[in-house]
């Protein structure tokens, strides 16, 4: 599918229309901004490096840390406290994400003028 460039998308934030899993601790940094916004579902999580992780979502809710004008708020303020998933979608690991079918409009509209068959 070759790389995708997130400037050309004219629908930015629909990659947010779900929330991402943060590390506790990165939680904590990202509240201290006094950002309008939660975290919600703390549960265990070996992954992350305090063993514990949040959504930034309820359910599947928009993340809220979304303004209304569609941008992510952590990132205006402090983009080194931007989740990592949401700096790296819509790849995972250096792979094009599962989700991208779903929330990258970017891929679904390659996607849609190739038939529905990646290339």
């Amino acid at each position: 599918m070759g790389t995708i460039d997130c400037l050309k998308c004219k629908q930015q934030s629909s990659c947010c229309n779900f929330g991402v899993w943060v590390d506790l601790d990165v939680a904590k940094k990202i509240l201290a901004l006094g950002l309008k916004g939660d975290f919600y579902h703390l549960e265990e999580d070996k992954n992350s490096p305090s063993g514990y992780r949040v959504g930034t979502s309820v359910e599947d809710d928009p993340c809220s840390f979304l303004t209304p004008e569609g941008l992510c708020s952590i990132h205006k303020v402090d983009y080194s406290l931007k989740p990592h998933h949401c700096k790296e979608f819509p790849y995972e690991n250096g792979r094009l994400s599962p989700f991208a079918d779903v929330l990258c409009a970017v891929v679904k509209s390659k996607k849609k003028k190739q038939g529905g068959r990646e290339k």
